[in-house]
């Protein structure tokens, strides 16, 4: 068999590193739909969770791995055998599972974190990564804080995990503080240090803190790793992770000086990229690469005169090659059935037949009001329709504004299957209604966010809001979309209390980050 040594794995780790972003809490039916999105756009390992941080990440990582039968399925686990055992049970149904394992090495890590020696650092590996190999055949070993452990340890430590069965080592920017160059070398000099390094592939787990996370990923690849992990839109603690849509498309356009290729479906890349950003509530910037509404945007008249002649002239990848669609106006409220489902077909959309009339009748409410949709009326209406957030879902609403006096905002909810109505008075109409919504709540959520953008252009555009609450030092992103932009902010604080009381159940354990 041909080996293709020019061949990237790519590990997405969207439902773990990507969740673990403020406010990022994702249900479980969430997980699921972003976990076939990620299977459908080719990613060859999928880390769907960490299965011992809560019973509802273990069926997270369960169900995904059920679910799942081309890609690997992997769960995060400590260097504990308890958190191995527990991987291996959520694990238990994959086609193809996949047991990540990690311990810090690095000076500082291991004295003030661990409080461990190097030697028991090492003992540490040689059983976790054993009784991990002992469990499943397919093993990942993280030395977290990896780029500032130094050189001897690193090898050192790095041998023992192979040797003790790990197939692949990650060897992880954990805190964004290493630099391309530098990256590139520390992955040369690993592979050619370490004795038994042919029998592992390497892999670079990059965060984002000084802006570097791609170009350290691509440089560690240039160095010899052959793994990448990163996520959608490059979402994750702090500063983030590696953008997945970033490195492919590097890759794809200039191979003359990166020879590399991946399995990703690149046509599929603004799908998913819309679906993580309503599913997680967290907007992409505008300019934002590859997927940011400006990315293939011009208004410079010189810019625009060089499009009209030739595209190439200012645009390095053709839209349709990330799965952008050109033609946006098609749908109107004399659009029937078959075309929309024609619509949803080519936005990617697969509904069974009660989602599709529950959107159906949703766009066709909304064709009543605005004069032209366009595909991301569509998108907006069809991610709404599909949250799992039935806890509490809005059913009617009232709003009292008037010159001189207090607004006032009234709302219909079913809650937990009753029906329920609560009012408040507030210095305007969204802060009357974000009054009224929290009573139902329990606890005290704090607002910290509240933005509001159109989805599509005109005055009738649809209005899509983030709210993001605090509670307890647990942050939560709610996403709503209407062409009312009142009922919109109470459809994404409802989104959000929904989502506050799933984090409420969980109980996460202590140094979950690589």
């Amino acid at each position: 068999m041909t080996i293709d040594k020019n061949r990237v794995i790519i590990f997405d780790t969207t439902l773990r590193d990507g969740e673990q972003s403020p406010g990022c809490s994702m249900t479980l039916g969430e997980k699921i739909r972003v976990a076939e999105a990620l299977e459908t756009l080719g990613v060859d390992v999928i880390e769907a969770g960490f299965a011992i941080a809560s019973n509802g990440d273990f069926e997270a990582v369960s169900q995904v791995a059920e679910l799942l039968k081309e890609t690997t399925v992997c769960s995060l686990a400590r260097a504990s055998l308890k958190d191995i055992d527990r991987a291996a049970e959520a694990l238990k149904k994959a086609a193809r599972p996949r047991i990540h394992t990690f311990i810090s090495t690095s000076p500082l890590h291991m004295e003030h974190k661990l409080q461990m020696t190097p030697d028991e650092v090492i003992e540490r590996i040689i059983s976790s990564v054993g009784h991990a190999r002992n469990l499943c055949d397919d093993v990942e070993w993280s030395c977290e804080d990896g780029t500032r452990t130094e050189e001897d340890f690193l090898y050192r430590s790095i041998e023992v995990a192979i040797k003790a069965g790990a197939t692949t080592i990650n060897v992880p920017d954990t805190v964004g503080y290493t630099t391309p160059e530098e990256y590139r070398i520390i992955m040369e000099k690993i592979i050619a240090n370490v004795p038994n390094s042919d029998k592992a592939i390497f892999s670079t787990h990059c965060h984002n803190d000084l802006g570097l996370a791609v170009s350290n990923s691509i440089a560690a690849v240039q160095g010899g790793a052959r793994q990448i992990e990163c996520t959608v839109n490059g979402i994750g603690e702090r500063a983030g992770n590696a953008a997945l849509e970033e490195i492919v498309m590097a890759f794809r356009t200039r191979p003359d000086v990166m020879p590399y290729h991946t399995g990703i479906v690149t046509e599929n890349i603004i799908k998913t990229s819309k679906l993580v950003s309503a599913v997680t509530g967290l907007d992409v910037q505008h300019n934002k690469a590859i997927v940011g509404a400006n990315a293939f945007a011009h208004e410079s008249g010189i810019h625009q005169d060089g499009m009209l002649k030739n595209a190439e002239t200012y645009e390095i990848m053709t839209p349709e090659s990330v799965g952008l669609n050109k033609s946006e106006l098609v749908m109107g409220k004399h659009s029937g059935r078959h075309a929309f489902r024609v619509k949803l077909e080519e936005l990617g959309y697969a509904l069974g037949d009660n989602e599709f009339m529950s959107a159906f009748t949703r766009f066709k409410d909304l064709a009543d009001v605005k004069k032209t949709l366009y595909d991301d009326d569509i998108i907006a209406i069809v991610d709404e329709d599909m949250r799992d957030n039935d806890r509490m879902a809005l059913t009617s609403w009232s709003f009292i504004c008037d010159s001189g006096k207090a607004s006032k905002a009234t709302f219909g909810l079913q809650v937990d299957g009753e029906q329920v109505t609560v009012s408040s008075e507030g210095n305007g109409p969204v802060d009357a209604s974000f009054k009224a919504l929290r009573s139902l709540a329990g606890g005290s959520p704090q607002l910290q966010l509240y933005q509001v953008h159109a989805v599509t252009r005109g005055t009738d555009a649809q209005a899509e809001v983030t709210v993001r609450l605090e509670e307890d030092g647990k942050t939560i992103n709610g996403h709503g979309a209407h062409v009312d932009t009142l009922v919109a902010s109470a459809k994404a604080y409802v989104n959000a209390l929904n989502k506050l009381m799933v984090k409420r159940e969980k109980t996460a354990p202590a140094a979950m980050t690589r």
